[in-house]
């Protein structure tokens, strides 16, 4: 149970800045650079932003989700294609608050093009 007590050391000792370089966030979560990266290729919402100069910048959110991806991985023993799927599911929220979303939507779009009809 090793990993479970690093990864909550270092959950608190996140200093608190808008962005991190990848070798800061290395540091801080006990990942090497080279995982990131794949990890950045096989989960489409760990996508840090990138400086003008092309440098990886992670927010506060980015190294908490890499903290739970390194909890799943290699505490709860999840594949890959595991820890996709069960925080992917999470990063897009439950389908029954998609669906009511998509109706609000149309509607709105809908009583927009009647306010159009009577202006024209």
């Amino acid at each position: 149970m090793q990993p479970r007590a690093s990864a909550k050391r270092s959950r608190k000792e996140i200093p608190d800045k808008l962005f991190y370089k990848i070798g800061e966030v290395s540091r801080l979560t006990g990942v090497e650079p080279y995982v990131l990266r794949y990890w950045e290729t096989e989960f489409p919402f760990l996508r840090p932003r990138k400086n003008k100069s092309g440098q990886r910048v992670y927010v506060k959110k980015d190294l908490e989700l890499i903290e739970r991806i390194k909890h799943l991985l290699y505490v709860e023993r999840y594949t890959i294609e595991g820890v996709r799927q069960r925080l992917g599911g999470e990063a897009r929220g439950p389908a029954g608050r998609q669906a009511p979303q998509q109706a609000d939507l149309e509607r709105i779009r809908q009583r927009l093009r009647e306010i159009l009809k009577l202006l024209q």
